[in-house]
């Protein structure tokens, strides 16, 4: 089974880019998109789902912003969406998360909360995180396998930023947010990507749009696949499909294959 996650930074957008085009290239199963931006009635005629997928939406309730979207040709269905929070007075009016079922394998599509536009954000970023901490541990004190993925918005080590030095005051690599998904790790989240590939800087999952940072690779590792204890033995393999990233989106697309 292959498994894919990216933030597309807009679907309209990634769609007139090519994204068709890594779909067909990829060949996934389960696509776990984020911040797609756009709600379903909002779609260009031209636009269809992956050929053989079915299609689970979060959009959020402000168009234009946030929202998740879940692919699947291994049947689905919908377990939930948000987590337990008391920020929000409605169910996760921003669209960031959405449990999926297919057969025995649950998949959590994440976008979390940016902090970078000020300290109010932030503030709200690291409650929204604490929260989502407690949440996810019915996963990893489950016996069934579950993968979460998405957009994190956090780099976890130094090995995952060019610069660690130059970013120690920037959100999503504050000293405050990587003690904390070190702690998500320790709970039974397993990194698989980092698993495979071993120590080392990189590879990046997100560029940013200034200077030269996406063709010099000078990027950041923010999207991850994360199995609990469950899900870990059935895990093969890890790639990140740079090229989608300077194509697409922003971003590029984490691959992940399991035997099952």
């Amino acid at each position: 089974m292959r498994v894919v996650t990216w933030n597309l930074n807009g679907i309209r957008a990634a769609h007139r880019k090519g994204l068709d085009r890594f779909i067909d290239l990829i060949d996934a199963d389960i696509w776990l998109f984020q911040e797609t931006r756009a709600l379903p009635e909002q779609m260009p005629d031209d636009w269809a789902p992956p050929k053989g997928h079915e299609v689970l939406w979060h959009p959020a309730q402000k168009k234009g912003y946030s929202g998740v979207m879940t692919c699947s040709r291994t049947g689905i269905s919908e377990v939930g969406r948000g987590i337990d929070t008391e920020l929000d007075e409605i169910r996760d009016p921003d669209g960031r998360v959405l449990h999926t079922k297919h057969g025995d394998l649950h998949c959590v599509n994440m976008y979390l909360p940016n902090g970078s536009s000020g300290p109010e954000r932030q503030a709200y970023k690291e409650r929204w995180i604490e929260d989502m901490l407690v949440w996810s541990k019915r996963f990893t004190d489950s016996d069934e396998p579950a993968l979460l993925c998405g957009d994190l918005n956090i780099a976890h080590e130094e090995d995952d930023i060019w610069n660690p030095s130059g970013n120690r005051k920037t959100s999503g690599f504050l000293d405050c947010e990587r003690e904390w998904f070190t702690r998500l790790l320790d709970n039974g989240w397993h990194d698989l990507l980092r698993i495979h590939i071993g120590p080392g800087k990189g590879p990046y999952t997100w560029w940013s749009n200034r200077g030269r940072a996406r063709e010099e690779d000078r990027g950041w590792r923010i999207d991850y696949v994360l199995a609990n204890a469950a899900a870990r033995p059935l895990f093969k393999s890890a790639e990140v499909l740079r090229e989608g990233g300077l194509t697409v989106s922003d971003h590029a697309p984490l691959i992940v294959d399991l035997d099952m």
